[in-house]
């Protein structure tokens, strides 16, 4: 299993386990998805975007119009004021202020329901990106927008995702255009519950 799928099933469980999720749109991420029930806020590592100040990303998703009525019902703490929203700051656009992305995920196990880029323009931001197939999570690596899609076959549980999608995304002139796919197998062997085949 990939580093980038470990985290996102780590993330999972400890969200299950916790029976609560995610944060209130605060912290910022270059790699992967938090796995803490509290993220701290943090420059992106390698990013050389100037800082601003930090969004409402909760308000910003549901007033998108691009963002679906689905996302936006789901949208909803879990817990008291704690929204189920991890949001990276980090240079992805070639703006002149950091983008914002923002992944949704659901309450109970933690799966990405949609994410968006959201780039600076003035004093507001437009929404550049969007990918809203569950389960999905996006993040900034090294200036790319890198988006990773979980995949399950028939009776994988949310833990055990049997493969996934990898997509990288590059900035070109006014939009993401995609510039690396790659697909990754799990191994069903994982904590030795799979049979293994018998020698001759």
């Amino acid at each position: 299993m990939s580093a980038a799928a470990a985290a996102f099933t780590a993330l999972a469980l400890l969200v299950a386990a916790l029976a609560a999720c995610g944060t209130g749109g605060t912290g910022a991420r270059d790699e992967g998805p938090a796995h803490s029930d509290t993220v701290t806020e943090a420059s992106p590592s390698g990013s050389t975007a100037p800082s601003v100040p930090r969004v409402d990303a909760v308000a910003l998703v549901k007033r998108d119009p691009k963002v679906s009525d689905a996302v936006k019902q789901d949208l909803k703490p879990c817990v008291a004021d704690e929204y189920p929203v991890d949001v990276s700051y980090g240079s992805t656009t070639e703006g002149s202020s950091s983008d914002v992305v923002v992944n949704v995920m659901t309450c109970g196990d933690a799966v990405g329901i949609g994410s968006y880029v959201y780039r600076a323009e003035g004093k507001k931001y437009k929404n550049v990106f969007r990918a809203e197939d569950p389960p999905v999570y996006a993040e900034i690596d090294r200036g790319d927008l890198v988006v990773t899609k979980q995949v399950y076959d028939k009776g994988d549980p949310v833990s055990m995702p049997s493969g996934e999608e990898i997509v990288t995304y590059r900035w070109r002139d006014d939009g993401f255009v995609e510039v690396e796919r790659r697909h990754n197998d799990y191994s069903g062997a994982v904590n030795g519950d799979s049979p293994v085949p018998e020698e001759d």
